[in-house]
């Protein structure tokens, strides 16, 4: 059978552009397998939420000021975490929840303890227990580390529900720099509003004493506020932070490269 020139060329050309469509799909192919087995295995074997983006810090109509950190400046939080010192951990062995003085002193003097400071700053719908303005009955919230509804109501058997959790733990500021502060230093950093926010209980008991290289919210949504507030409060109490720690750290601002610390009235 005879072929004309012109019909070879087009032949030709038509070959010519189905390999090229299979040397794409096949390099696109050995793409997505490498992204697969270095990063997205994981990126898909995590939870998604959604919620929101960020949490409350200061409320001046019934919070009064701390005095005990250093005045966190505005700037970007990608800055601020590399002037944080990178240290191994001290030991835990010698740490104790009494260190930080009492739990939930009303450390700003205002008359209300900081755990229902806390839950009357970030519950909305807030009620009160009768003849009380300062201890929250009820309430609810769009909950940040999950991004789900949850309802506060006090009780034996449901205030564990909504927990008061420590932006960086207690135990993990202890082995970072918490021993070097002040007993008054440690109250203070116990009760910071900067370094609290009213919480999930289950996700709250799940987090322990972790940090950003061990855990992270689910809701996805939240996680540069989260480290940027880490961020703050560790170079308000000039804490330091493990190498694992900011390199987690470094993941998430690098996601939201404009994302700030987080300041207040203190």
């Amino acid at each position: 059978m005879s072929i004309t020139w012109s019909a070879y060329k087009r032949a030709r050309r038509r070959s010519r552009q189905a390999w090229a469509i299979l040397a794409l799909a096949a390099a696109t192919t050995v793409a997505g397998l490498s992204w697969y087995f270095t990063t997205g295995q994981f990126s898909a074997a995590e939870p998604w939420a959604t919620g929101p983006s960020e949490a409350p810090v200061f409320n001046p109509g019934w919070m009064k000021p701390l005095r005990g950190g250093v005045p966190v400046a505005p700037e970007k939080a990608s800055d601020a975490l590399e002037r944080l010192p990178v240290k191994g951990r001290a030991a835990k062995a010698d740490y104790d929840r009494d260190a930080f003085g009492q739990a939930w002193a009303d450390a700003d003097r205002n008359g209300c303890d900081t755990r229902n400071d806390i839950l009357r700053r970030d519950l909305s719908a807030v009620e009160f227990t009768e003849g009380s303005s300062c201890r929250v009955a009820g309430g609810g919230f769009h909950e940040p580390y999950t991004g789900t509804q949850v309802t506060f109501r006090r009780g034996q058997d449901t205030s564990a529900a909504v927990q008061i959790d420590h932006v960086v733990a207690l135990a993990d500021a202890w082995q970072k720099g918490a021993q070097q502060l002040s007993v008054q230093q440690r109250q203070i950093f116990a009760n910071d509003p900067l370094n609290l926010i009213a919480a999930d209980g289950p996700a709250n008991v799940k987090k322990g004493a972790g940090d950003a290289a061990t855990w992270l919210p689910d809701n996805k949504n939240f996680r540069c506020h989260y480290v940027a507030r880490q961020v703050s409060v560790k170079a308000a109490y000039k804490l330091w932070i493990t190498q694992a720690e900011k390199d987690a750290m470094k993941r998430v601002l690098s996601s939201c490269p404009e994302q700030q610390t987080i300041y207040s009235a203190r």
